[in-house]
């Protein structure tokens, strides 16, 4: 059996591997501390099965089903049997209220729903109820029914109840039945939607094909040289994200490799440990908690191992910039003896504790992450790739490899992909892995995407001398002063957010005199220094207040300061005496700050900065 793998469907990729590799493992899941395989047969047989009994429930071509939940197993069948129907999958971030998910599921017009847990389901029950209510949802099918035995409502069922008919069909029949399934599907049909976090308004649904996402997949695939003996990864970001969609069900089924869902998303790092993928993608949130977290630990270790440590980084430092400032091809022997002796004397456990001693391939996606953190992992001899895409445009558009890799850029072009830079700096892009416009919104779709199928990013790049792209900052978060100086938040953000005691910064000065920020201080090393200093505190906003805290604070601001121009740096800041949480709407689901918002909310502390008196 030969299969095309970009001009296809992922139900048609699961049958190629049902039939080719049908013994292999498909699936890891933890379960009470063991855990369990899914081989290529078996998934497929389960998504046949759930495909069935959606059948069987008055589920038809067109439909569009919505997924709440965190990650399983059940996320990924779900998603399958739908799009082998010829429906349409609609992801919600398990994070979002249920006001969030009355939104996304009614825009959808979903008739079905399948959600994780009881948690899951309380919030479409909360919505049902609500004036506006779900008169379009029929069933809510859920995953994981503890806590909910007294529920008497018929509109509830088991996710299990739903493919149990399906497994008394003989074998035969059944293939058969999903055959002349899949014949009815084809690459270009709208297979999934994905909503935007909503940053400028609300959410939009962004539809994609499988053609878009497996396009993304086998260029990743090629540039990193991917396959069913070296693809391992851990799924823990959320499902309905792009990414996550693109590395652990397209990417997997492209290559044949493995898929390990994390427990939770407190489990991550035991997890990572646990299981050591070979392919970990990671935002840049994410790799900075990385580097954070080994410091720290670090840290609290004995003191000679941490001076010990501190010596050779800072050795192994200043040896990347001389072998960077000779180039690559300049490294000789010695240079090479001595990265194996720092990573023999202390690089490799550092490693092996983050879990990342058996990965081959690093990915960083969603935003730009700081060079600190970038360059932590090159001297451990672990360089993290940065990628550049869009949901609009099927996840990822450039990446960068061996070839290309400037710090502070996102790559080269994917094959087939077509890229200008507009008068004011956006980028445009053009080719096979761009949507087909947002779900019932002609005037937004219009805004992005013009005749000629050119898709408006809202990134404001630039060009490198290598052919990679360097993402400044979102067009619309452009800051410019009253003095007329353009600034883009971003980097001063990114800059702020590597000192191990600001977790959070947003930039401002749009018509101001001069660049303030708000930051969000980190209470887990924050509250650690204060402790060391004996200072007494009961609570994030306990600990904000502190004088000693904005001391704390004033410094890091102040080293930060010293690498921009004046006109550049942080003049004052406040720090906010709350954290930030999507809950209050001041995070989207992504966890991006949501600016507008975030300046009505501080609008007080925002006056203060600036001398303002406010009503």
């Amino acid at each position: 059996m030969t299969i095309d793998m970009v001009r296809t469907t992922l139900p048609h990729l699961l049958r190629y591997r049902a039939e080719t590799i049908p013994d292999r493992v498909a699936m890891r899941e933890k379960v009470r501390g063991i855990w369990h395989r899914t081989s290529w047969a078996e998934y497929e047989d389960r998504v046949i099965n759930f495909a069935k009994g959606l059948a069987d429930l008055g589920f038809k071509r067109g439909d569009r089903l919505a997924i709440a939940s965190e990650d399983t197993p059940e996320w990924i069948i779900a998603d399958m049997a739908t799009q082998a129907l010829g429906g349409v999958s609609v992801g919600i971030y398990p994070t979002n209220s249920w006001f969030e998910t009355q939104y996304i599921v009614s825009h959808s017009r979903c008739r079905f729903v399948v959600c994780g847990d009881q948690e899951q389901t309380d919030k479409l029950l909360q919505a049902a109820a609500s004036e506006a209510g779900l008169a379009l949802v029929e069933k809510l099918i859920c995953v994981d029914m503890k806590g909910m035995l007294h529920y008497n409502n018929p509109g509830i069922v088991p996710f299990e109840t739903v493919s149990a008919a399906a497994k008394q069909v003989p074998a035969t029949e059944k293939l058969a039945w999903w055959r002349g399934v899949l014949e009815q599907i084809g690459p270009d049909d709208v297979g999934i939607i994905v909503y935007t976090s909503g940053t400028t308004g609300p959410p939009k649904g962004a539809q994609l094909s499988p053609s878009n996402l497996l396009h993304s997949a086998d260029a990743l695939a090629r540039t990193y040289k991917l396959n069913a003996d070296n693809y391992s990864v851990l799924c823990y970001l959320p499902l309905c994200h792009v990414g996550e969609r693109i590395c652990s069900m397209t990417v997997h089924l492209r290559t044949g490799g493995v898929v390990n869902f994390a427990e939770s998303i407190d489990t991550v790092q035991q997890n990572i440990r646990e299981i050591s993928p070979s392919v970990f993608l990671g935002m840049p949130r994410i790799w900075e908690k990385h580097r954070l977290t080994a410091l720290t630990k670090l840290k609290e270790g004995h003191w000679i191992q941490g001076r010990i440590f501190e010596k050779i980084f800072n050795r192994a430092y200043s040896k990347l910039a001389r072998d960077e400032a000779r180039g690559s091809g300049q490294r000789g022997r010695l240079s090479r003896i001595e990265d194996w002796f720092y990573w023999l004397l202390m690089f490799r456990s550092v490693i092996r504790h983050m879990g990342l001693d058996h990965s081959v391939v690093r990915i960083c996606g969603g935003s730009s992450v700081s060079p600190e953190t970038l360059r932590f992992f090159e001297v451990m001899g672990l360089p993290v790739y940065q990628v550049y895409g869009l949901t609009e445009s099927g996840g990822i558009t450039f990446a960068q490899h061996d070839e290309a890799r400037l710090a502070g850029c996102a790559g080269r072009a994917i094959q087939g992909i077509e890229y200008r830079i507009a008068d004011d700096g956006e980028i445009m892009i053009k080719g096979p892995t761009v949507f087909s416009g947002y779900l019932f919104d002609d005037e937004s779709t219009a805004k992005v995407l013009d005749q000629d199928r050119w898709l408006a990013t809202g990134d404001i790049a630039e060009q490198a001398a290598n052919g990679e792209i360097r993402i400044v900052d979102r067009k619309k978060a452009i800051i410019i002063t009253s003095g007329g100086k353009n600034i883009a938040p971003s980097e001063l953000e990114n800059a702020l957010k590597e000192s191990p005691y600001i977790r959070e910064a947003i930039i401002l000065g749009e018509a101001r005199h001069f660049v303030a920020a708000l930051i969000q201080i980190d209470p887990e090393t924050v509250g650690k220094w204060a402790q060391e200093k004996n200072l007494a505190y009961t609570n994030y906003r306990s600990l904000a207040v502190l004088p000693e805290v904005n001391t704390l604070v004033s410094i890091e601001v102040d080293r930060v300061n010293e690498r921009f121009a004046r006109v550049e740096s942080v003049r004052k800041f406040a720090i906010l005496a709350k954290e930030l949480d999507q809950d209050d709407g001041e995070l989207t689901a992504t966890q991006k700050v949501k600016r507008s918002a975030i300046e009505k909310k501080y609008a007080d502390e925002i006056a203060r900065i600036y001398g303002v008196a406010t009503q």
